[in-house]
């Protein structure tokens, strides 16, 4: 059953019929029950085909291009490299990992807001044009480095600036001297990019995007540049329905604006879509602490006979290493207890969960309802495949060691995803399938 996760030879393991992923981490939680306790991760590559699947189905006049920063597992790159994705990428780094990985240069593009100088280089050494440009100091970088470089430029929106502190992007009135700038210097401007957060509840952001997106377009005309490409960004968090409410919104948009006869591409950056629900992660509890809480919610050391517990839970992996999106400002799910053999409902209580640092950013979760655990329970994080775990830089300490992860796919999906009219020849040229169990 011990899968090998990020080598050469991949070893996935094929689920057949009535076996759950619930079975593939019970299987592992019993053997690390007999030896470390370590933390682990299940991948479940089926929900990566069965996201391109819904999103050829409910968007399939735009082209997905993924955001390896979300998660740059070894696997995540070469499945979605042989269902025909694009990909976006902010760093030499990742430029390196989608090359090596036989994705040719046309279908990659070198994002990111500041590009160091030897990034820009790498990229021009290498055959990758498309570079995202948001500011004249950016132009003249990428100028003297990348002359053969193809801009889209970035337009800010009002959505990404309430989200963030810094503003990222051109304004709709800089974009014109940012043009102007660009024909003086001789660099090729093919077409624009936004972002829309998916956090933004207001879809009406994507109708002044896209109508400023217009005006970019036809300044670009003015001055003589054919700009072809538009990107509408990421902002997709991978469910169905939300993905299905932003086709909606933008359907009849570019219907208008960028209609089909007007030989534009129209294409986007989806990340955490595709791989957020691919992963789960098992952590062992490794202490415990009980505290009161006041009238005031504040936490207080003395706990009395008539005060509501709260318990204070720490786990063998924190901020430092699975956890560290965290630190970026991205929430924690709550997670599930691993089954204890109790079949009775438990008594939930306040708690809260933290590393085993003893950091004071160590926190994990501020406030969820679990049972009463105890040292040696297991707990089970959902939704895990964009928290940074396919990132080696997540982990701070070098002499932290990754998890490993448990590849799978259950045999449904893998009729589904032949049956979808993609060539699993491709996917598995690098694999090794075994069958759940064999390696017991």
């Amino acid at each position: 059953m011990k899968g090998l996760a990020d080598q050469p030879n991949h070893m996935i393991e094929l689920l057949e019929r009535g076996t759950t992923l619930e079975d593939v981490i019970d299987g592992h939680v019993y053997e690390q029950a007999l030896a470390e306790k370590s933390v682990f991760v299940v991948s479940d590559l089926g929900s990566l085909m069965r996201q391109h699947v819904q999103w050829q189905l409910t968007m399939p006049q735009i082209r997905p291009y993924y955001q390896v920063q979300s998660n740059s597992s070894l696997v995540v790159i070469e499945v979605l490299a042989s269902l025909g994705l694009g990909f976006v990428c902010a760093n030499k780094a990742e430029v390196s990992l989608v090359l090596d990985h036989g994705v040719p240069p046309d279908n990659i593009i070198f994002s990111g807001v500041c590009k160091q100088l030897s990034h820009i280089k790498h990229a021009a050494k290498n055959g990758v044009d498309l570079l995202v440009c948001d500011s004249e100091t950016e132009l003249c970088k990428i100028a003297r480095s990348h002359p053969n470089a193809r801009l889209l430029v970035q337009v800010t929106t009002w959505a990404q600036a309430a989200e963030t502190s810094m503003e990222f992007g051109c304004s709709l009135k800089s974009c014109r001297r940012l043009l102007e700038a660009a024909k003086d210097l001789g660099v090729q401007v093919v077409g624009v990019t936004f972002h829309v957060p998916s956090s933004c509840k207001d879809l009406q952001a994507y109708t002044h995007a896209l109508s400023d997106a217009r005006c970019v377009f036809d300044m670009g005309a003015e001055l003589g540049f054919n700009m072809s490409i538009l990107d509408i960004g990421g902002g997709f968090c991978g469910s169905e329905f939300q993905l299905k409410q932003v086709h909606t919104t933008v359907r009849l948009l570019l219907d208008a604006y960028f209609p089909t006869l007007s030989g534009v591409q129209v294409i986007a950056q989806p990340g955490s879509y595709y791989v957020s629900s691919a992963f789960t992660l098992a952590v062992n509890v490794i202490g415990k602490k009980v505290v009161a809480r006041d009238w005031n919610g504040l936490a207080q050391d003395e706990l009395t006979p008539d005060d509501e517990p709260e318990f204070l839970y720490y786990l063998n992996d924190g901020v430092y290493g699975s956890f560290s999106s965290k630190l970026l400002g991205s929430t924690i799910p709550a997670p599930a207890v691993h089954k204890r053999g109790s079949t009775t409902e438990e008594p939930v209580f306040s708690s809260s969960l933290w590393g085993p640092s003893c950091d004071s950013l160590d926190q994990l979760v501020d406030h969820c309802l679990l049972p009463e655990l105890s040292p040696g329970d297991w707990l089970v994080f959902n939704n895990m495949g964009a928290a940074g775990l396919g990132d080696l830089s997540s982990f701070s300490d070098p002499s932290t060691i990754r998890p490993p992860v448990y590849y799978t796919v259950s045999t449904a999906d893998w009729y589904n995803i032949q049956e979808a009219g993609i060539a699993v020849e491709d996917i598995m040229k690098n694999f090794s399938m075994v069958q759940y169990g064999a390696q017991l």
